[in-house]
């Protein structure tokens, strides 16, 4: 069953993940979608459409646990909007049932781990949609830097340059739309008024349900970066320096955001964007001819890249190796495949993406956008000393004073959030040290009854 359906206010709208993993799902052979659920019966019905006209016959419901209930499902995706992941997820393992969950994997650090100790405790199969896992390019390439060829890595760089708008503003709540049950659609959250013109997607810019762009797209490169490292563990600490600049809408996330990850064994720089290369412009520009993706840096030469694989090259950019493999869309075939393989065989060891490094790269996410949450409007010369220490960290945020004069932007007087180093225990997952009593407070939430991650052991 596809559970969460996504949209964009127009049912058959582009854009929405459960509608792309349907597509996906029907490629594999052997793979039948019994059931879809969303809590709009308009998109709803839009995607048992589509799944008729490829000769399926789903049954539709607007609840997961009516879903869970059916003895006939084998297995759930999860695409509804994050705040969903883990409580769909962790009611799916209790039922018996298989997951694959779209990223981040959680809203928050320690559900994450409770779904985490859950796919253990059920013995159930908990694939993480980050499907640039299955990549055969990436593989050969993390293959060939941790081979030493070009050196130690010295730091990876997460670069996402995607153009966003703004979402508008408001005077008076947004209308539910009738077709959605907004006590579902809500949740484990809060039932508050709707604080934006378009219920669906972009709720990834507040808080309550969402992660921003870090914890929306990046956490994709962030999760390439770890999987290059070989990272198995949280960052020890992580700082942030953003706003949301050059329009006034309701946004509540940053649209320019730096984040440092001090991650083992090297950093991970986060740069992420959504205003255009400049003022008017139609694209987010590029950094080493690299809009959306990775880069690698050792010793020796960089890689740069992303789903489909990417390029090796030495430090004066002569190309050393190309290893780009398959398609994107190729890419998220072989994805959910191997969950079906998984799910048949009943062996979690054969995932690309098992649950644990989605909680991981999810956890980074977090941790960035805790310190953000945490940091205070300071002016440029502020930030500027606060990254004078780190090089990467100074070039980046050059880079984005830059980018934000060419929005015109007025780079020397407005201020940006300057977020604290916060400091995790990678044991108990909690965090210490200065902030920490705070950082605590935004590593979890308060649930909504019934709709309540439980505490897994």
């Amino acid at each position: 069953s596809i559970v969460g359906l996504g949209g964009i206010d127009v049912p058959g709208s582009v854009g929405g993940r459960g509608r792309q993993l349907i597509d996906a799902f029907q490629k594999v052979p052997g793979a039948k979608i019994a059931a879809l659920c969303d809590v709009d019966k308009a998109i709803l019905e839009d995607g048992a459409e589509r799944v008729r006209k490829a000769g399926g016959s789903p049954a539709t419901y607007n609840d997961v646990r009516r879903v869970l209930d059916n003895k006939n499902i084998d297995a759930v995706a999860i695409a509804t909007p994050n705040h969903w992941h883990v409580l769909a997820s962790l009611w799916a393992c209790q039922a018996g049932k298989d997951v694959y969950v779209e990223k981040p994997l959680s809203h928050n650090i320690w559900e994450g781990r409770q779904l985490v100790a859950a796919a253990k405790k059920y013995s159930r199969v908990v694939d993480m949609g980050t499907q640039a896992r299955s990549s055969p390019g990436l593989r050969d390439a993390f293959e060939f830097i941790r081979s030493g060829q070009i050196g130690k890595i010295r730091y990876a760089h997460v670069v996402v340059y995607r153009l966003r708008q703004g979402i508008g503003k408001i005077t008076e709540p947004t209308p539910v739309p009738p077709s959605v049950d907004y006590n579902l659609w809500c949740g484990p959250a809060p039932i508050e008024p709707v604080k934006r013109k378009q219920l669906h997607y972009d709720w990834h810019w507040f808080w309550s349900y969402g992660a921003g762009e870090i914890g929306n797209n990046g956490v994709h490169y962030i999760d390439m970066c770890r999987w290059a490292l070989g990272n198995n563990k949280p960052p020890r600490r992580a700082m942030s320096i953003g706003g949301r600049f050059a329009y006034d809408d309701d946004g509540e996330t940053p649209n320019t955001d730096i984040a440092f990850l001090d991650c083992e064994p090297a950093p991970i720089i986060c740069e992420l964007r959504g205003l255009p290369e400049k003022k008017g412009g139609k694209a987010a520009g590029t950094l080493r001819n690299l809009g959306v993706g990775i880069i690698i840096q050792c010793e020796g030469g960089y890689f740069t890249g992303s789903h489909p694989g990417g390029k090796v090259f030495d430090n004066q950019d002569k190309l050393i190796k190309d290893m780009t493999g398959p398609s994107p869309g190729d890419v998220v075939i072989m994805h959910v495949t191997n969950f079906i393989e998984a799910v048949r065989s009943g062996n979690a060891k054969q995932l690309n993406a098992p649950v644990l490094e989605g909680h991981l790269s999810a956890a980074c996410s977090h941790m960035a956008n805790i310190s953000y949450r945490l940091g205070v409007a300071s002016a440029p010369e502020a930030i500027r000393e606060a990254t004078r220490s780190n090089k990467e960290l100074a070039d980046a945020f050059e880079r984005c004073r830059e980018h934000l004069a060419a929005n015109d932007v007025d780079v020397n007087v407005t201020r940006g959030i300057l977020g604290p180093w916060v400091t995790l225990d990678p044991d108990s997952e909690r965090f210490v040290g200065e902030f920490s009593e705070q950082a605590n407070r935004l590593a979890m939430r308060e649930y909504r009854e019934p709709f309540v991650v439980p505490a897994v052991s």
